[in-house]
């Protein structure tokens, strides 16, 4: 696994906080994460075409990324994502992704493990496919941070 050292703060809080708990609990937090998924913004309302589909999780999850954009640094980047309220761990991580790098710079966001997921404590707790496709989301960030900066 990786080092922690390496995380930006909002991560590495996400992920000792997830520690701290029973199996029963980080589902629990994960299930709050899911409600807490930023709504997209009104400029993408009603064009969700421009996200792209993350084919590595089962539930429909779709996702884009901004550099510079809204007012940021021209390094700061956003994530938005949507997933069904009926998918509720995929929608967690989704929020978990979206509030833990929204706000950081592109060195910063490529920069985080992609191991992250695995480092939260749930990979008993949940499907080893729910945590690949945390794993797809994190790299399709990634992937088109790197095709943006």
């Amino acid at each position: 696994m990786s080092d922690t050292t390496e995380l930006p703060a909002v991560l590495a809080e996400t992920r000792d906080d997830f520690l701290a708990l029973t199996q029963a609990d980080r589902l629990q937090l994960l299930l709050e994460f899911s409600n807490e998924l930023p709504a997209l913004p009104e400029r993408l309302q009603g064009h969700e075409d421009e996200l792209e589909r993350v084919e590595e999780c089962q539930s429909p999850v779709f996702i884009l990324v901004t550099v510079g954009e809204d007012g940021d640094a021209p390094d700061v980047v956003r994530m938005h994502a949507t997933a069904p309220r009926e998918s509720p761990t995929t929608r967690g991580f989704a929020s978990i992704l979206a509030q833990g790098l929204s706000g950081l710079t592109v060195n910063q966001v490529l920069a985080v493990p992609a191991d992250y997921p695995l480092t939260i404590g749930l990979s008993e707790a949940v499907s080893p496919l729910r945590i690949r496709g945390m794993v797809g989301m994190l790299g399709r960030v990634q992937r088109q941070v790197r095709a943006l900066a």
